[in-house]
């Protein structure tokens, strides 16, 4: 990974932590309780990373994925990800559900359909189940068939996911709320 640099940040949620490089964020860690966690998280993964005041593009993700923690409408769109080390398959799975709208979901059969091949669905999967950018690429927002929540490889598994989806207000049927 050629991560240069990382911040670590206070949400609502904990501390999150963003890494990125020349071309962009190359990795988001999801919260964690508190902030020498979410540094040990970082030096695990990226060990040659710094941490650094962020520039200009990275301070305004932050700002973004600081607002959508506190369940503010935030758009991450524009994010700007370091792709270099990820596979064709994934790049485009990631570009399908970064087009998912805050509140809404897909399932992996959905996102398989739109790669051109439903069969495709464990692969989708497995790519997401990889990310490395939580909330900007919104792995959050797919779900497995008939709408169950599936897995969830953050902290906190399919809880989080859940909680995510609660923020945005996403209707998830037949799947029971835990969060008030």
């Amino acid at each position: 990974m050629s991560a240069r640099s990382f911040a670590v940040f206070e949400t609502a949620l904990g501390h999150a932590a963003i890494a990125w490089g020349e071309r962009g964020v190359v990795r988001i860690w999801l919260p964690d309780p508190d902030g020498a966690a979410a540094r040990r998280r970082v030096g695990n993964r990226l060990p040659e990373a710094r941490e650094d005041a962020p520039p200009p593009a990275i301070r305004e993700a932050i700002a973004r994925i600081t607002d959508l923690l506190a369940g503010a409408p935030s758009d991450l769109s524009g994010v700007p990800l370091d792709l270099e080390r990820i596979g064709e398959l994934e790049r485009s799975v990631y570009e399908i559900a970064r087009t998912i709208p805050p509140g809404e979901t897909r399932t992996y059969g959905e996102i398989a359909s739109r790669l051109g091949d439903r069969s495709l669905a464990r692969e989708v999967g497995r790519a997401l189940a990889a990310n490395p950018f939580p909330l900007v690429v919104p792995c959050h927002r797919v779900l497995a068939a008939n709408g169950k929540p599936g897995g969830f490889s953050a902290p906190g598994g399919v809880s989080t996911k859940l909680r995510l989806l609660e923020i945005e207000g996403a209707r998830t049927p037949g799947v029971p709320t835990l969060f008030t």
